[in-house]
């Protein structure tokens, strides 16, 4: 039964009046406008928007790798503006994992030592029963001694996927996890993320423009021109389609195919 975000939850992340300004003078761009939203532990929630809408600032604020120019951000109760760098890099390094939508794999590392990575780096001893548990379920037992050069995209999402989730992290950001994937591969790794909240208790808050990955989530929240626009609970594809072809999320450009994907989650 899937979880929903309210009030009455824990906020595992909250976002308060976040504003991100890039540019001076005449060329300033407002990426965020006094955005303020909430996300309660062991949720699951989509960020959709048009292209430009400041999804991707948003995830990067939220995940203390960019601070914002006004505006606060809480993780765990933890206000980021208080922590100088060092601190803010442990709490990323403690509480948060982080898939990249470019994988940031280091190529001269074999599979298994990308996903222990954060774990050596934080200096913490390896769970080996959840290590196990996490690379069978992302499919690459098979795989933990070849190099990123030798894997399929999807591998190499699955690997990036594997890395978030070894230390545990009370909060994942997902930035367009299945944006390069096949639609088995997708619905792989949709499956995965999904149950590492309702089975693991992590919050996962995902960037996409799919509307069957959405469908995942517990919440869809819309973006538009740096300002939440809207939200969807317990959301179907086709729900989603319609609010992001409402928002003209796909005026410029082609909508993306989304039937077959993964058609038994709702």
């Amino acid at each position: 039964m899937h979880t929903r975000d309210n009030s009455q939850q824990t906020a595992a992340v909250r976002l308060e009046s976040v504003a991100k300004i890039y540019g001076k003078d005449d060329n300033k761009v407002a990426a965020l406008r006094e955005l303020t939203m909430s996300f309660g532990a062991g949720t699951f929630t989509a960020v959709m928007g048009p292209s430009g809408s400041g999804k991707s600032t948003f995830l990067h604020c939220a995940a203390g790798l960019v601070r914002p120019t006004s505006g606060g951000v809480q993780v765990g109760g933890v206000n980021l503006a208080d922590l100088d760098e060092v601190r803010l890099t442990k709490m990323r390094r403690d509480r948060i994992g982080f898939v990249f939508q470019a994988f940031n794999l280091l190529p001269a590392l074999t599979v298994m030592q990308n996903i222990m990575l954060p774990l050596q780096l934080a200096k913490k001893k390896p769970d080996r029963n959840l290590i196990s548990q996490v690379v069978q379920r992302v499919g690459l037992a098979e795989r933990l001694d070849h190099l990123p050069s030798q894997l399929s995209g999807g591998q190499q999402q699955r690997v990036a996927i594997a890395r978030a989730l070894v230390t545990r992290p009370a909060v994942v950001f997902a930035d367009e996890p299945t944006g390069a994937l096949d639609t088995r591969t997708a619905a792989s790794v949709l499956a995965l993320l999904r149950e590492s909240v309702t089975a693991g208790g992590q919050t996962l808050v995902m960037v996409t423009h799919d509307p069957v990955a959405a469908s995942y989530a517990d919440r869809v929240v819309f973006l538009a021109d740096g300002r939440l626009v809207g939200e969807l609970h317990r959301p179907t594809a086709d729900a989603v389609a319609a609010r992001m072809t409402r928002l003209g999320a796909w005026d410029d450009e082609p909508q993306q195919p989304h039937a077959g994907v993964a058609g038994g989650h709702y």
